[in-house]
């Protein structure tokens, strides 16, 4: 099993934190953990995980931990994305790119692991 992995030298300028056990994570479905006041979502799709925040600037509540996750086409290349459970607003899992409001998207995060654990990349 492969997951993303980024390393320092990717993202030289963050401060990493654990986040949780690779096993806390089911595939296909987002968590949320609270990581220096920030409610992040994390999920597991296609044998990578992913980090973005859990704040659906649609709705204003921290619920896209909560989406459910698909694929999409982007130039021909296919994308994963989550759609927030209320308006149903879908979100690029690597960029936050809103899909239908390109304008608008949510903050996503460096991920790395470290044997069982996974980390995300802060500040920078």
């Amino acid at each position: 099993m492969t997951h993303t992995e980024l390393t320092a030298s990717h993202a030289p300028d963050k401060t990493w934190v654990p986040a949780c056990d690779l096993g806390d994570l089911l595939p296909d479905q987002g968590v949320c953990a609270l990581i220096h006041g920030k409610q992040i979502a994390l999920f597991l799709v296609q044998e990578r995980v992913f980090a973005l925040s859990n704040h659906d600037p649609f709705t204003g509540s921290n619920t896209l931990s909560r989406g459910l996750v698909g694929s999409y086409t982007l130039d021909g290349a296919s994308r994963l994305k989550v759609a927030a459970p209320l308006l149903k607003q879908a979100f690029d899992l690597q960029s936050g790119q809103c899909i239908t409001e390109p304008d608008i998207s949510v903050p996503t995060y460096p991920v790395r692991l470290e044997g069982s654990k996974v980390w995300i990349g802060l500040g920078g």
